[in-house]
């Protein structure tokens, strides 16, 4: 399934490494996303933990482990890689999270996203 691209960060407000959420839409499902940097690359995941389907953050922009080694989902402990998004700890080990492409031009950051988490299919 092909999303259109939108540009949803600038790379100088993201850390690294850290990460950076977005929503795309409105209403009651939009679609929520997360934008990586991690060990010089940037990859972007649906921010819906492979488990239950949860968000992985409560606040905003926490993404990482206290250590800042892996992504950790707060309502199960999850603990997925970073630049895979594979789940290496918990409760949905060998799982992954869904990727989605992107790329940084001229330092903006750009994601294939569709508008809402129903259109995930």
């Amino acid at each position: 399934m092909s999303f259109p691209e939108r540009q949803v960060a600038m790379l100088a407000d993201i850390q690294e490494p850290g990460a950076r959420e977005f929503r795309v839409g409105e209403g009651d499902w939009p679609f929520r996303g997360f934008v990586v940097r991690w060990d010089g690359q940037v990859h972007a995941f649906v921010n819906s933990c492979a488990h239950a389907g949860h968000p992985l953050n409560i606040d905003p922009d926490k993404f990482f482990s206290p250590e800042k080694a892996l992504l950790l989902c707060t309502s199960h402990g999850a603990e997925f890689e970073p630049d895979t998004g594979i789940c290496v700890g918990g409760p949905c080990m060998g799982a992954r999270l869904t990727a989605l492409k992107c790329r940084v031009e001229d330092e903006k950051v750009f994601v294939r996203a569709p508008t809402s988490m129903r259109d995930l299919g």
